[in-house]
């Protein structure tokens, strides 16, 4: 038995393959289409996957103000925060943190679905959130992908 043909890959920061992805968020609802842009930003989806190690893709989301919620989320969903200070906690609607600021709720979403760690950081900035259907990332070149053909 030939045992030099059963060794183990493990990805590097030099050997990973990144590839630039366009999702289009209209229409999707929040957490689905959060849970599939985590995966792809992990590189969860490709063969040689190492947990330690930055290989997933860039994603670039588009139509974040288009997101769905469902159910009565839009006024019952609550996201807090705290100053620091006795008393300083705070609360927003999620109507209310979409109309301040388009992008947050996809970016929390997403967020909250990576490693809680310096690898979770680092993948975060391979993320880029545009509230309307036009990106800055055109040079980039990016292949638009179908979130329904994703499992």
């Amino acid at each position: 038995m030939n045992t030099l043909s059963y060794k183990t890959i493990s990805a590097n920061k030099n050997t990973v393959s990144k590839e630039w992805v366009l999702i289009d968020a209209e229409n999707e609802v929040l957490g689905r289409m959060a849970a599939k842009a985590a995966n792809l930003l992990r590189g969860k989806h490709k063969t040689d996957f190492t947990p330690h190690v930055d290989c997933g893709d860039n994603v670039i989301i588009i139509n974040a103000d288009k997101i769905r919620l469902t159910g009565n989320k839009w006024n019952a969903k609550e996201y807090i925060r705290h100053s620091g200070y006795p008393g300083g906690q705070r609360s927003t609607t999620a109507r209310e943190l979409m109309a301040k600021k388009p992008t947050a709720m996809v970016e929390k979403a997403i967020k909250g679905m990576l490693p809680k760690n310096k690898l979770g950081s680092s993948l975060f900035r391979n993320l880029h959130v545009y509230a309307g259907g036009e990106h800055n990332q055109q040079a980039q070149k990016p292949k638009k992908l179908n979130l329904k053909s994703i499992r």
